[in-house]
Protein backbone atom coordinates (compact mmCIF):
# COMPACT_ATOMS: atom_id res chain seq x y z
CA UNK A 1 0.00 0.00 0.00
CA UNK A 2 1.19 3.37 -0.40
CA UNK A 3 0.06 6.71 1.12
CA UNK A 4 0.57 9.63 -1.57
CA UNK A 5 1.59 13.25 0.19
CA UNK A 6 -0.61 16.15 -0.59
CA UNK A 7 1.84 17.64 -3.10
CA UNK A 8 1.87 14.58 -4.81
CA UNK A 9 -1.89 14.02 -5.40
CA UNK A 10 -2.28 17.62 -6.03
CA UNK A 11 0.54 16.91 -9.20
CA UNK A 12 -1.90 13.52 -9.82
CA UNK A 13 -4.46 16.06 -10.49
CA UNK A 14 -2.47 18.46 -12.84
CA UNK A 15 -1.35 15.69 -14.82
CA UNK A 16 -4.55 14.24 -15.18
CA UNK A 17 -6.54 17.57 -16.11
CA UNK A 18 -3.57 18.30 -18.81
CA UNK A 19 -4.12 14.95 -20.59
CA UNK A 20 -7.63 15.29 -20.32
CA UNK A 21 -6.98 18.76 -21.99
CA UNK A 22 -4.60 16.89 -24.41
CA UNK A 23 -7.32 14.68 -25.57
CA UNK A 24 -9.85 17.11 -26.09
CA UNK A 25 -7.11 18.81 -28.42
CA UNK A 26 -7.01 15.37 -30.30
CA UNK A 27 -10.38 15.30 -30.76
CA UNK A 28 -10.96 19.05 -31.90
CA UNK A 29 -12.86 20.19 -29.21
CA UNK A 30 -12.03 23.93 -28.68
CA UNK A 31 -10.99 24.79 -25.07
CA UNK A 32 -14.02 26.92 -22.93
CA UNK A 33 -14.33 30.76 -24.23
CA UNK A 34 -16.76 34.12 -23.78
CA UNK A 35 -19.66 34.61 -24.86
CA UNK A 36 -20.03 35.00 -28.44
CA UNK A 37 -22.34 37.99 -28.08
CA UNK A 38 -21.28 40.75 -25.52
CA UNK A 39 -21.98 44.02 -25.46
CA UNK A 40 -18.82 45.21 -27.17
CA UNK A 41 -19.26 42.07 -30.11
CA UNK A 42 -22.93 43.29 -30.56
CA UNK A 43 -24.43 45.37 -33.33
CA UNK A 44 -23.45 48.92 -32.20
CA UNK A 45 -26.68 50.78 -34.01
CA UNK A 46 -28.78 48.65 -31.20
CA UNK A 47 -26.91 50.31 -28.58
CA UNK A 48 -28.02 53.69 -29.86
CA UNK A 49 -31.41 52.93 -29.97
CA UNK A 50 -33.54 54.80 -26.92
CA UNK A 51 -37.48 54.50 -26.55
CA UNK A 52 -38.38 57.17 -23.48
CA UNK A 53 -41.77 56.01 -23.54
CA UNK A 54 -40.87 52.76 -21.94
CA UNK A 55 -37.44 54.50 -20.66
CA UNK A 56 -35.80 54.48 -16.86
CA UNK A 57 -39.12 55.88 -15.08
CA UNK A 58 -41.55 53.56 -16.43
CA UNK A 59 -39.25 51.00 -15.55
CA UNK A 60 -39.14 52.56 -11.92
CA UNK A 61 -43.05 52.58 -12.22
CA UNK A 62 -43.24 48.65 -12.66
CA UNK A 63 -41.13 48.44 -9.24
CA UNK A 64 -42.79 50.59 -7.20
CA UNK A 65 -46.15 48.93 -8.48
CA UNK A 66 -44.15 45.44 -7.25
CA UNK A 67 -43.49 47.09 -3.50
CA UNK A 68 -46.74 48.64 -3.57
CA UNK A 69 -48.19 44.77 -3.84
CA UNK A 70 -45.57 44.06 -1.36
CA UNK A 71 -47.09 45.93 1.25
CA UNK A 72 -44.16 49.04 0.62
CA UNK A 73 -45.43 52.09 2.33
CA UNK A 74 -45.51 55.13 -0.50
CA UNK A 75 -47.25 58.44 -0.22
CA UNK A 76 -49.82 57.28 -2.42
CA UNK A 77 -51.77 54.22 -2.77
CA UNK A 78 -51.59 53.55 -6.88
CA UNK A 79 -49.16 54.35 -10.00
CA UNK A 80 -50.99 56.31 -12.65
CA UNK A 81 -49.46 55.68 -15.59
CA UNK A 82 -49.99 58.65 -17.99
CA UNK A 83 -46.87 57.84 -20.03
CA UNK A 84 -48.27 56.07 -22.86
CA UNK A 85 -51.19 56.18 -25.42
CA UNK A 86 -52.71 52.62 -24.19
CA UNK A 87 -56.34 53.70 -23.98
CA UNK A 88 -57.61 50.46 -22.69
CA UNK A 89 -55.18 50.17 -20.17
CA UNK A 90 -56.65 53.54 -18.95
CA UNK A 91 -60.04 52.39 -18.71
CA UNK A 92 -61.21 53.28 -22.14
CA UNK A 93 -64.53 50.88 -23.32
CA UNK A 94 -63.96 48.86 -26.16
CA UNK A 95 -66.14 48.98 -29.14
CA UNK A 96 -69.06 46.47 -28.48
CA UNK A 97 -69.65 46.06 -32.69
CA UNK A 98 -65.47 45.40 -32.82
CA UNK A 99 -65.14 42.54 -29.99
CA UNK A 100 -68.66 40.76 -31.13
CA UNK A 101 -67.18 40.01 -34.58
CA UNK A 102 -63.59 39.74 -33.24
CA UNK A 103 -64.92 37.28 -30.99
CA UNK A 104 -67.22 35.17 -33.66
CA UNK A 105 -63.95 35.19 -36.19
CA UNK A 106 -62.16 33.53 -33.11
CA UNK A 107 -64.56 31.07 -32.02
CA UNK A 108 -67.20 30.76 -35.06
CA UNK A 109 -69.05 28.44 -32.99
CA UNK A 110 -70.84 31.60 -31.68
CA UNK A 111 -72.46 32.10 -35.16
CA UNK A 112 -75.15 30.15 -34.11
CA UNK A 113 -76.00 32.07 -30.98
CA UNK A 114 -78.90 34.50 -31.41
CA UNK A 115 -77.01 36.76 -28.95
CA UNK A 116 -75.20 38.39 -31.46
CA UNK A 117 -76.45 40.31 -34.11
CA UNK A 118 -77.15 39.34 -37.89
CA UNK A 119 -74.68 42.66 -39.25
CA UNK A 120 -72.11 40.76 -36.66
CA UNK A 121 -72.15 37.87 -37.58
CA UNK A 122 -72.39 38.45 -41.85
CA UNK A 123 -69.05 40.70 -41.05
CA UNK A 124 -67.81 37.34 -39.34
CA UNK A 125 -68.63 35.30 -42.24
CA UNK A 126 -67.03 37.61 -44.77
CA UNK A 127 -63.70 37.68 -42.95
CA UNK A 128 -63.26 33.56 -42.20
CA UNK A 129 -64.57 33.07 -45.71
CA UNK A 130 -61.19 34.85 -46.76
CA UNK A 131 -59.20 33.30 -44.62
CA UNK A 132 -57.11 30.18 -45.24
CA UNK A 133 -59.28 26.97 -43.87
CA UNK A 134 -61.78 29.61 -42.56
CA UNK A 135 -59.48 30.26 -39.27
CA UNK A 136 -58.34 33.76 -38.64
CA UNK A 137 -55.25 31.47 -37.29
CA UNK A 138 -54.04 30.52 -40.78
CA UNK A 139 -51.25 32.91 -42.50
CA UNK A 140 -52.96 35.38 -44.68
CA UNK A 141 -51.00 37.35 -47.64
CA UNK A 142 -47.92 38.91 -46.77
CA UNK A 143 -49.78 42.23 -48.13
CA UNK A 144 -52.77 41.78 -46.52
CA UNK A 145 -55.97 39.90 -46.62
CA UNK A 146 -57.61 41.07 -50.07
CA UNK A 147 -60.94 41.55 -48.69
CA UNK A 148 -59.39 43.75 -46.12
CA UNK A 149 -57.42 45.87 -48.69
CA UNK A 150 -60.55 46.84 -50.54
CA UNK A 151 -62.20 47.95 -47.11
CA UNK A 152 -59.47 50.06 -46.24
CA UNK A 153 -59.56 51.51 -50.12
CA UNK A 154 -63.26 52.49 -49.93
CA UNK A 155 -62.47 53.89 -46.22
CA UNK A 156 -60.06 56.03 -48.41
CA UNK A 157 -61.82 57.02 -51.38
CA UNK A 158 -64.96 58.03 -48.47
CA UNK A 159 -62.49 59.91 -46.48
CA UNK A 160 -61.37 61.96 -49.23
CA UNK A 161 -64.33 62.30 -51.10
CA UNK A 162 -64.19 60.44 -53.97
CA UNK A 163 -60.17 60.46 -54.71
CA UNK A 164 -59.55 56.99 -56.02
CA UNK A 165 -57.22 54.27 -54.55
CA UNK A 166 -56.20 51.51 -55.27
CA UNK A 167 -56.32 48.16 -53.07
CA UNK A 168 -52.77 46.96 -54.77
CA UNK A 169 -51.08 50.09 -52.81
CA UNK A 170 -52.64 49.28 -49.55
CA UNK A 171 -49.98 46.99 -47.03
CA UNK A 172 -51.95 45.73 -43.93
CA UNK A 173 -49.05 46.15 -41.19
CA UNK A 174 -48.55 45.09 -37.94
CA UNK A 175 -49.56 48.68 -35.91
CA UNK A 176 -48.60 51.54 -38.00
CA UNK A 177 -44.86 51.35 -36.86
CA UNK A 178 -44.38 48.28 -38.67
CA UNK A 179 -44.97 50.30 -41.71
CA UNK A 180 -43.13 53.36 -40.77
CA UNK A 181 -39.79 51.03 -39.74
CA UNK A 182 -40.29 49.00 -43.32
CA UNK A 183 -40.63 52.21 -45.62
CA UNK A 184 -37.51 53.58 -43.84
CA UNK A 185 -35.79 50.51 -44.64
CA UNK A 186 -36.33 51.02 -48.15
CA UNK A 187 -35.47 54.78 -48.11
CA UNK A 188 -31.84 54.23 -45.96
CA UNK A 189 -28.72 53.74 -48.51
CA UNK A 190 -25.61 55.02 -48.70
CA UNK A 191 -22.04 55.90 -46.45
CA UNK A 192 -20.78 59.01 -44.79
CA UNK A 193 -21.73 62.22 -46.52
CA UNK A 194 -24.22 59.80 -49.08
CA UNK A 195 -26.11 58.31 -46.17
CA UNK A 196 -29.52 58.74 -46.40
CA UNK A 197 -30.99 61.89 -43.86
CA UNK A 198 -34.69 61.81 -42.22
CA UNK A 199 -36.51 64.73 -41.48
CA UNK A 200 -38.13 64.55 -38.41
CA UNK A 201 -40.00 67.13 -36.12
CA UNK A 202 -39.13 67.61 -32.81
CA UNK A 203 -40.72 67.01 -30.67
CA UNK A 204 -40.64 63.63 -32.03
CA UNK A 205 -42.16 60.88 -31.40
CA UNK A 206 -39.19 58.08 -30.73
CA UNK A 207 -40.05 55.97 -32.93
CA UNK A 208 -38.42 57.66 -35.70
CA UNK A 209 -35.16 57.97 -33.82
CA UNK A 210 -35.03 54.85 -32.68
CA UNK A 211 -35.68 53.41 -35.92
CA UNK A 212 -33.38 55.79 -37.61
CA UNK A 213 -30.60 54.91 -34.61
CA UNK A 214 -30.90 51.41 -36.07
CA UNK A 215 -30.82 51.70 -39.66
CA UNK A 216 -27.70 53.41 -39.05
CA UNK A 217 -29.57 56.41 -41.22
CA UNK A 218 -29.02 60.49 -40.16
CA UNK A 219 -31.57 62.27 -38.16
CA UNK A 220 -32.28 65.46 -38.96
CA UNK A 221 -33.87 67.50 -37.05
CA UNK A 222 -36.51 70.31 -37.43
CA UNK A 223 -38.43 72.81 -34.77
CA UNK A 224 -41.87 73.02 -34.38
CA UNK A 225 -43.04 76.58 -33.53
CA UNK A 226 -44.00 76.17 -29.51
CA UNK A 227 -45.08 79.99 -29.62
CA UNK A 228 -47.29 79.13 -32.14
CA UNK A 229 -49.29 76.21 -30.91
CA UNK A 230 -46.11 73.70 -32.33
CA UNK A 231 -46.83 74.45 -35.75
CA UNK A 232 -44.42 73.68 -38.80
CA UNK A 233 -42.36 76.47 -40.70
CA UNK A 234 -41.41 76.37 -43.83
CA UNK A 235 -38.59 78.22 -43.09
CA UNK A 236 -37.21 76.21 -40.26
CA UNK A 237 -37.74 73.41 -42.40
CA UNK A 238 -35.32 74.94 -45.29
CA UNK A 239 -32.91 75.60 -42.28
CA UNK A 240 -32.90 72.30 -41.28
CA UNK A 241 -32.35 70.69 -44.95
CA UNK A 242 -29.26 73.36 -45.97
CA UNK A 243 -27.46 72.38 -42.50
CA UNK A 244 -28.14 68.45 -43.25
CA UNK A 245 -26.83 68.81 -46.46
CA UNK A 246 -23.15 69.33 -45.55
CA UNK A 247 -23.07 66.05 -43.67
CA UNK A 248 -25.63 63.93 -45.17
CA UNK A 249 -28.23 63.51 -48.35
CA UNK A 250 -31.53 64.29 -47.15
CA UNK A 251 -34.27 62.13 -48.79
CA UNK A 252 -37.06 61.52 -46.68
CA UNK A 253 -39.19 64.32 -44.27
CA UNK A 254 -42.02 62.79 -42.00
CA UNK A 255 -44.76 64.49 -40.30
CA UNK A 256 -47.33 63.82 -37.60
CA UNK A 257 -50.34 64.73 -38.17
CA UNK A 258 -52.26 65.19 -35.73
CA UNK A 259 -49.04 65.78 -33.66
CA UNK A 260 -47.57 63.44 -31.31
CA UNK A 261 -46.17 64.20 -28.15
CA UNK A 262 -47.49 67.64 -29.19
CA UNK A 263 -51.12 67.63 -30.05
CA UNK A 264 -51.25 69.95 -33.08
CA UNK A 265 -53.49 70.05 -35.94
CA UNK A 266 -52.20 70.79 -39.06
CA UNK A 267 -53.99 73.63 -41.53
CA UNK A 268 -54.93 72.51 -45.06
CA UNK A 269 -52.17 75.68 -46.23
CA UNK A 270 -49.53 74.31 -44.05
CA UNK A 271 -49.97 70.61 -45.72
CA UNK A 272 -50.11 72.38 -48.79
CA UNK A 273 -46.59 74.12 -47.96
CA UNK A 274 -45.18 71.20 -47.02
CA UNK A 275 -46.20 69.16 -50.14
CA UNK A 276 -44.30 72.05 -52.30
CA UNK A 277 -41.58 71.72 -49.77
CA UNK A 278 -40.66 68.23 -50.47
CA UNK A 279 -41.65 68.39 -54.51
CA UNK A 280 -39.16 71.38 -54.80
CA UNK A 281 -36.37 69.31 -52.45
CA UNK A 282 -37.21 65.75 -54.12
CA UNK A 283 -38.12 64.33 -50.40
CA UNK A 284 -39.95 61.28 -49.69
CA UNK A 285 -43.13 62.40 -48.14
CA UNK A 286 -44.42 59.79 -44.94
CA UNK A 287 -47.52 61.05 -43.11
CA UNK A 288 -48.12 59.54 -39.89
CA UNK A 289 -51.64 60.30 -39.48
CA UNK A 290 -52.66 57.52 -36.82
CA UNK A 291 -54.60 60.32 -34.93
CA UNK A 292 -56.75 61.02 -37.47
CA UNK A 293 -60.03 60.92 -35.78
CA UNK A 294 -58.67 62.75 -32.75
CA UNK A 295 -59.65 66.57 -33.46
CA UNK A 296 -61.03 68.92 -30.74
CA UNK A 297 -59.85 71.97 -30.96
CA UNK A 298 -62.57 74.60 -32.77
CA UNK A 299 -61.80 75.33 -36.33
CA UNK A 300 -59.08 72.70 -36.30
CA UNK A 301 -60.46 69.41 -39.00
CA UNK A 302 -58.10 67.08 -40.15
CA UNK A 303 -56.76 67.16 -44.03
CA UNK A 304 -55.26 64.02 -45.28
CA UNK A 305 -52.06 64.10 -47.34
CA UNK A 306 -53.18 62.14 -50.20
CA UNK A 307 -56.45 64.10 -50.04
CA UNK A 308 -54.30 67.50 -50.42
CA UNK A 309 -51.76 66.18 -52.77
CA UNK A 310 -54.45 64.73 -55.25
CA UNK A 311 -56.27 68.63 -55.05
CA UNK A 312 -53.16 70.16 -56.09
CA UNK A 313 -53.42 68.95 -59.45
CA UNK A 314 -50.90 66.51 -61.70
CA UNK A 315 -47.93 68.69 -60.94
CA UNK A 316 -47.78 67.51 -57.47
CA UNK A 317 -50.17 64.00 -57.57
CA UNK A 318 -48.76 61.98 -60.19
CA UNK A 319 -44.61 63.18 -58.96
CA UNK A 320 -44.38 63.65 -55.16
CA UNK A 321 -43.88 60.37 -53.07
CA UNK A 322 -45.67 59.34 -50.64
CA UNK A 323 -46.39 56.96 -47.41
CA UNK A 324 -49.29 57.46 -45.63
CA UNK A 325 -49.95 55.49 -42.13
CA UNK A 326 -53.25 54.55 -40.01
CA UNK A 327 -53.86 52.08 -36.86
CA UNK A 328 -56.07 50.28 -34.74
CA UNK A 329 -54.49 51.50 -31.54
CA UNK A 330 -55.77 55.06 -31.46
CA UNK A 331 -58.42 57.85 -32.34
CA UNK A 332 -61.94 55.96 -31.17
CA UNK A 333 -60.67 52.26 -31.08
CA UNK A 334 -57.85 52.57 -28.77
CA UNK A 335 -57.49 48.63 -29.72
CA UNK A 336 -53.36 48.49 -29.21
CA UNK A 337 -52.77 45.03 -28.28
CA UNK A 338 -54.07 43.53 -31.83
CA UNK A 339 -51.70 45.44 -33.46
CA UNK A 340 -53.68 46.53 -36.77
CA UNK A 341 -52.72 49.06 -39.29
CA UNK A 342 -52.29 49.87 -42.69
CA UNK A 343 -49.79 51.70 -44.93
CA UNK A 344 -50.58 53.43 -48.94
CA UNK A 345 -47.97 54.13 -51.19
CA UNK A 346 -48.29 56.73 -53.73
CA UNK A 347 -46.06 57.22 -56.88
CA UNK A 348 -43.65 54.59 -55.57
CA UNK A 349 -41.42 53.28 -58.45
CA UNK A 350 -42.51 49.88 -59.60
CA UNK A 351 -39.57 48.04 -59.01
CA UNK A 352 -39.34 49.53 -55.40
CA UNK A 353 -42.86 48.55 -54.78
CA UNK A 354 -42.19 45.14 -55.65
CA UNK A 355 -38.88 45.13 -53.40
CA UNK A 356 -41.47 46.17 -50.76
CA UNK A 357 -43.22 43.70 -51.84
CA UNK A 358 -40.79 40.78 -50.95
CA UNK A 359 -39.76 42.39 -48.07
CA UNK A 360 -42.78 42.14 -46.50
CA UNK A 361 -43.60 38.31 -47.49
CA UNK A 362 -40.02 38.05 -45.24
CA UNK A 363 -42.35 38.55 -42.15
CA UNK A 364 -45.62 36.07 -43.63
CA UNK A 365 -48.08 38.73 -42.67
CA UNK A 366 -49.35 41.07 -40.13
CA UNK A 367 -51.55 39.43 -37.71
CA UNK A 368 -54.45 38.20 -38.77
CA UNK A 369 -57.18 39.41 -35.88
CA UNK A 370 -55.70 42.90 -36.09
CA UNK A 371 -56.35 42.71 -39.89
CA UNK A 372 -60.04 41.57 -39.28
CA UNK A 373 -60.17 44.82 -37.13
CA UNK A 374 -58.54 46.75 -39.27
CA UNK A 375 -61.52 45.51 -41.37
CA UNK A 376 -64.26 46.93 -38.96
CA UNK A 377 -62.49 49.96 -38.65
CA UNK A 378 -62.60 50.63 -41.76
CA UNK A 379 -66.07 49.45 -42.86
CA UNK A 380 -67.78 50.05 -39.81
CA UNK A 381 -71.65 49.52 -39.67
CA UNK A 382 -73.94 51.54 -41.72
CA UNK A 383 -77.30 53.44 -41.58
CA UNK A 384 -79.85 50.48 -41.24
CA UNK A 385 -77.99 48.11 -39.56
CA UNK A 386 -78.62 46.50 -36.22
CA UNK A 387 -75.32 47.75 -34.52
CA UNK A 388 -75.36 50.93 -36.24
CA UNK A 389 -77.29 52.91 -33.53
CA UNK A 390 -74.72 51.89 -30.91
CA UNK A 391 -71.73 52.01 -32.54
CA UNK A 392 -72.43 55.74 -33.41
CA UNK A 393 -73.18 56.44 -29.58
CA UNK A 394 -70.34 54.59 -28.64
CA UNK A 395 -67.78 56.11 -31.07
CA UNK A 396 -69.73 59.73 -30.51
CA UNK A 397 -69.16 58.99 -26.43
CA UNK A 398 -65.78 58.13 -26.87
CA UNK A 399 -64.07 60.90 -28.62
CA UNK A 400 -66.37 63.75 -26.90
CA UNK A 401 -65.35 62.55 -23.87
CA UNK A 402 -61.53 62.90 -24.91
CA UNK A 403 -62.17 66.23 -26.46
CA UNK A 404 -63.96 67.47 -22.74
CA UNK A 405 -60.35 66.11 -20.95
CA UNK A 406 -58.51 67.43 -23.42
CA UNK A 407 -59.49 71.06 -22.31
CA UNK A 408 -59.64 70.48 -19.10
CA UNK A 409 -55.90 69.41 -19.13
CA UNK A 410 -55.05 72.36 -20.52
CA UNK A 411 -57.14 74.95 -18.76
CA UNK A 412 -56.04 73.12 -14.98
CA UNK A 413 -52.25 73.24 -16.50
CA UNK A 414 -52.20 76.74 -17.29
CA UNK A 415 -53.32 78.07 -13.44
CA UNK A 416 -50.03 76.65 -12.55
CA UNK A 417 -47.12 78.99 -11.86
CA UNK A 418 -44.20 77.93 -14.10
CA UNK A 419 -46.33 75.67 -16.62
CA UNK A 420 -47.09 76.72 -19.48
CA UNK A 421 -49.67 74.38 -21.81
CA UNK A 422 -50.59 75.28 -25.35
CA UNK A 423 -54.02 73.98 -26.39
CA UNK A 424 -54.56 70.12 -27.12
CA UNK A 425 -55.83 70.35 -30.78
CA UNK A 426 -55.97 66.74 -31.37
CA UNK A 427 -54.34 63.32 -30.60
CA UNK A 428 -53.91 62.38 -27.12
CA UNK A 429 -51.57 64.35 -25.01
CA UNK A 430 -50.38 67.37 -23.49
CA UNK A 431 -47.08 68.37 -23.80
CA UNK A 432 -46.54 71.73 -21.41
CA UNK A 433 -43.28 73.72 -21.35
CA UNK A 434 -41.89 73.94 -17.30
CA UNK A 435 -40.64 76.56 -15.66
CA UNK A 436 -37.08 74.67 -13.36
CA UNK A 437 -35.28 76.53 -10.76
CA UNK A 438 -32.17 77.17 -10.98
CA UNK A 439 -30.94 74.83 -7.97
CA UNK A 440 -32.69 71.91 -9.36
CA UNK A 441 -31.53 72.09 -12.24
CA UNK A 442 -27.85 71.79 -11.16
CA UNK A 443 -28.94 69.30 -8.97
CA UNK A 444 -29.88 66.86 -11.42
CA UNK A 445 -26.86 67.64 -13.81
CA UNK A 446 -24.55 66.19 -10.34
CA UNK A 447 -26.59 63.64 -10.48
CA UNK A 448 -26.21 62.87 -14.45
CA UNK A 449 -29.57 63.46 -14.76
CA UNK A 450 -31.60 65.69 -17.64
CA UNK A 451 -33.22 68.16 -15.59
CA UNK A 452 -36.61 67.32 -16.82
CA UNK A 453 -35.74 63.60 -16.03
CA UNK A 454 -34.98 64.58 -12.54
CA UNK A 455 -38.02 66.17 -11.64
CA UNK A 456 -40.34 63.90 -13.66
CA UNK A 457 -38.41 61.01 -11.47
CA UNK A 458 -39.34 62.50 -7.67
CA UNK A 459 -42.83 63.40 -9.57
CA UNK A 460 -43.29 59.31 -9.70
CA UNK A 461 -41.47 58.68 -6.54
CA UNK A 462 -43.52 61.09 -4.30
CA UNK A 463 -47.10 61.07 -5.88
CA UNK A 464 -47.25 57.74 -7.96
CA UNK A 465 -47.42 59.84 -11.41
CA UNK A 466 -45.54 58.36 -14.12
CA UNK A 467 -44.98 60.57 -17.20
CA UNK A 468 -42.83 60.91 -19.57
CA UNK A 469 -39.69 63.86 -19.77
CA UNK A 470 -39.88 65.98 -22.56
CA UNK A 471 -36.06 65.28 -23.45
CA UNK A 472 -37.08 61.70 -24.11
CA UNK A 473 -38.96 63.63 -27.31
CA UNK A 474 -35.60 66.35 -28.29
CA UNK A 475 -36.72 69.99 -27.38
CA UNK A 476 -35.26 73.31 -28.10
CA UNK A 477 -31.92 73.93 -25.76
CA UNK A 478 -32.59 75.36 -22.40
CA UNK A 479 -36.76 74.32 -22.39
CA UNK A 480 -38.18 71.70 -19.98
CA UNK A 481 -41.22 69.90 -20.91
CA UNK A 482 -43.34 66.58 -19.92
CA UNK A 483 -45.26 64.59 -22.06
CA UNK A 484 -48.95 63.53 -20.45
CA UNK A 485 -51.84 61.64 -21.59
CA UNK A 486 -54.82 62.81 -21.63
CA UNK A 487 -56.81 59.56 -21.52
CA UNK A 488 -57.10 58.41 -17.52
CA UNK A 489 -60.67 58.42 -16.41
CA UNK A 490 -62.16 61.81 -15.71
CA UNK A 491 -61.90 61.54 -11.84
CA UNK A 492 -58.40 60.38 -12.58
CA UNK A 493 -57.38 63.07 -14.09
CA UNK A 494 -58.59 65.38 -11.88
CA UNK A 495 -56.78 63.89 -9.23
CA UNK A 496 -53.76 63.27 -10.91
CA UNK A 497 -53.58 66.97 -12.76
CA UNK A 498 -54.66 68.09 -8.38
CA UNK A 499 -51.42 66.48 -7.78
CA UNK A 500 -49.17 67.42 -10.24
CA UNK A 501 -50.48 70.98 -9.89
CA UNK A 502 -49.44 70.41 -5.96
CA UNK A 503 -46.19 68.71 -6.48
CA UNK A 504 -44.97 71.50 -8.89
CA UNK A 505 -45.57 74.35 -6.18
CA UNK A 506 -43.63 72.38 -3.88
CA UNK A 507 -41.02 71.41 -6.12
CA UNK A 508 -40.24 75.00 -6.70
CA UNK A 509 -40.83 75.77 -3.71
CA UNK A 510 -38.00 73.55 -2.05
CA UNK A 511 -35.27 74.50 -5.29
CA UNK A 512 -35.77 78.06 -5.46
Amino acid sequence: IFFLTSDQMEQRKKNQYTLLRRKMAGNDVPPRRGKVLTVDTMNANVKKVEYAVRGPIVQRAVQIEKELKEGVKKPFNEVIKANIGDAHAMGQQPITFFRQVLALCSYPELLDDNKFPEDAKNRARRILKACGGSSIGAYSASQGIDCVRQDVSRYIEHRDGGIACDPDNIYLTTGASDGIVTILKLLTTGEGRTRTGVMISIPQYPLYSAALAELGAVQINYYLNEEKCWSLDIDELQRSLEAAREHCRPRVLCIINPGNPTGQVQSRQCIEDVIRFAAKEHLFLMADEVYQDNVYAEGCAFHSFKKVLFEMGPKFSSTVELASFHSTSKCYMGECGFRGGYMEVINMDPEVKAQLTKLVSVRLCPPVPGQALMALVTNPPQPGEPSYAQFIAEKTATLNNLAQKAKMTEEILNTVPGIRCNPVQGAMYSFPRITLPERAIKDAKAKGQVPDMFYCMKLLEETGICLVPGSGFGQKEGTFHFRMTILPPTDKLQTMLRKLKEFHQQFTQQYS
